[in-house]
């Protein structure tokens, strides 16, 4: 791929002339200003293959993980239309459409705590939707949903009860802003510190194992009256990067 082609040219060059940790460092700071060329050029071609346990994989998952939580972060967005966009431009399905899998049999009642964050009294129904965000046959994401549902009208309470349609494009219509209540990273491809020591040993015939879920979000959600009407926890998993490395 261009990208990997040019560090690796740019990685040969820089052991005939430098010491070894400075060609790394030269690496790095390429791979984190292309980071976002990577996560949004639908031409690049995917092979799908595995992740091999190598220092420029993990630096290239790193930038990844990194990428696509940035764009999840925004206030403006909704996790269905960066997910949609992400599945999209890593070709991951052959119609990039992001549905909600209805999961039953669990139920996580809104603690006094939520109810504070909603500003419902003790009283007022909050409804809860667990629900895997899936494209294609990808599970991209898992959420936990507690919503006002007076505050979201019948349509959208049809909507969110009855079909597969995702919290993010059910409630399009009350303009959904996000404010982000936490961002938790559940898995680091490099340990911390990793820039100032040697890198850990290159093992290219391994598969770089990487745990279900890679990090978590928690946000509460307003409509364009500052009302908040939502809470949601959102876990995105390994699937993100089942498109395979750059």
């Amino acid at each position: 791929m261009t990208i990997s082609v040019f560090v690796c040219h740019r990685r040969a060059k820089c052991l005939m002339e430098m010491p070894a940790w400075a060609c790394w460092i030269g690496t790095i700071v390429t791979l984190n200003l292309c980071a976002s060329a990577i996560s949004a050029e639908p031409a690049l071609r995917r092979t799908g293959a595995p992740w091999p346990d190598t220092f420029l994989a993990r630096v290239e998952a790193l930038a990844l993980i990194e990428t696509l939580n940035a764009q999840l972060l925004c206030a403006s967005c909704t996790a269905t239309d960066v997910l949609t966009k992400w599945c999209a431009d890593h070709k991951l399905a052959s119609e990039p459409v992001v549905h909600a899998r209805k999961i039953t049999g669990t139920e996580k009642p809104v603690s006094p705590e939520q109810r504070q964050r909603l500003q419902v009294g003790p009283k007022e129904a909050v409804t809860y939707r667990h629900v895997e965000l899936t494209c294609g046959s990808h599970v991209l994401a898992e959420a936990d949903n507690w919503y006002v549902p007076s505050r979201v009208g019948p349509e959208m309470n049809r909507l969110l009860t009855t079909t597969d349609t995702p919290f993010g494009r059910a409630v399009q219509g009350l303009t959904p802003v996000r404010e982000n209540l936490s961002v938790e990273m559940l898995w680091k491809p490099l340990p911390d510190g990793w820039e100032i020591v040697p890198p850990p040993a290159d093992r290219p015939g391994e598969t770089l194992a990487m745990p279900w879920r890679l990090f978590q979000h928690r946000a509460v959600i307003y409509n364009g009256k500052h009302e908040p009407f939502s809470e949601v926890s959102e876990v995105f998993t390994r699937e993100v990067l089942a498109f395979g490395p750059p």
